[in-house]
């Protein structure tokens, strides 16, 4: 059945902006759902949904996905000192309600299309482009021949994961069993 409209605007506020509504927005709230409750959600839910953090909120869901993290990992654990460009690159994404096909092109090619576009480009494509940087990260003691190579496969792994929801891993050593996923 219907929520009662307390916990309407509740539900509201934490499934779209993870945060919870002040004891005015509730009074704002139930108030304009006593003259028309059909005008008060609409209206709250667009609200919720122009509020910057809307994006902040699933941009978390985001970065926990792509492996974010403001440092490097492992044993060494060096800042990365730039990282919060591509997390505020990604809740300006979401905020602007920026299409899921270009935000996958920026983040996978974001510098080829800069490349392509030159003085004009806009700076966010590179910035996107961190995306290929996320996850952890340590060359101490590997030879920098293997650990190019283990950087690719990480980054091959991880847009698998990130956009097609399939390890990429595997392919290392075989075919995907149901997958067009060949080794070579």
């Amino acid at each position: 059945g219907q929520a009662e409209p307390g916990k309407l605007v509740r539900r509201a506020y934490y499934d779209l902006i993870g945060l919870p509504p002040t004891t005015k927005q509730i009074a704002d709230f139930l108030a304009a759902w006593e003259k028309d409750s059909d005008a008060a959600w609409r209206g709250l839910v667009d609200d919720l949904l122009e509020s910057p953090h809307y994006g902040e909120r699933w941009a978390q869901h985001w970065l926990d996905v792509v492996r974010y993290s403001d440092t490097g990992g492992f044993s060494n654990d060096y800042e990365r000192s730039n990282a919060w460009r591509y997390r505020d690159y990604v809740i300006r994404s979401f905020n602007d309600d920026k299409p899921y096909d270009q935000f996958v092109v920026e983040q996978i090619a974001g510098d080829e299309l800069a490349a392509e576009k030159g003085k004009d480009a806009d700076p966010e494509l590179t910035i996107a482009t961190s995306y290929l940087r996320m996850g952890p990260w340590d060359t101490a003691m590997i030879p920098q021949d293997e650990a190019r190579q283990l950087y690719r496969d990480d980054v091959v792994h991880n847009v698998g994961n990130t956009f097609l929801s399939t390890p990429m891993r595997c392919c290392k050593c075989h075919d995907h069993k149901f997958d067009p996923i060949p080794t070579q």
